[in-house]
């Protein structure tokens, strides 16, 4: 699976899902880790990626455009602070999300609890 990492998380994550095999990129490795919202969405959408961030603002983007993608990967409090915590959750689980990514979700990891939305009905 492809991914771009949001500069609210550690380049850590990406170098740990690279190693697991994903292609993996953080916005300060493309030169984006002050780009504006709407320029990281766009580079996530254009490059097929699911965006993975701490930031609830790419929710409200994806609402306000009404569109699909890209999917959303989102730690939100009570979650993981330690990139390798979070790196290895979003492992632990990508195999029971990664249809829905694939098809279009925003999904939200808390503590104990994962959520998914699908963005399309």
């Amino acid at each position: 699976m492809k991914f771009l990492i949001d500069n609210a998380l550690s380049p850590e994550v990406a170098r740990i899902l690279r190693a697991a095999g994903h292609d993996a990129i953080h916005l300060r490795t493309k030169g984006l880790q002050h780009a504006a919202d709407e320029v990281v969405f766009q580079t996530a959408l254009l490059e097929r990626r699911v965006l993975v961030s701490a930031d609830t603002d790419f929710g409200a983007l994806l609402s306000l455009r009404q569109q699909h993608y890209p999917s959303l990967i989102l730690f939100r409090q009570g979650s993981p602070r330690q990139p390798d915590h979070q790196a290895r959750l979003l492992l632990a689980h990508l195999h029971t999300v990664a249809e829905d990514l694939d098809e279009g979700a925003i999904v939200v990891f808390r503590r104990n609890r994962i959520r998914v939305r699908r963005l399309r009905s």
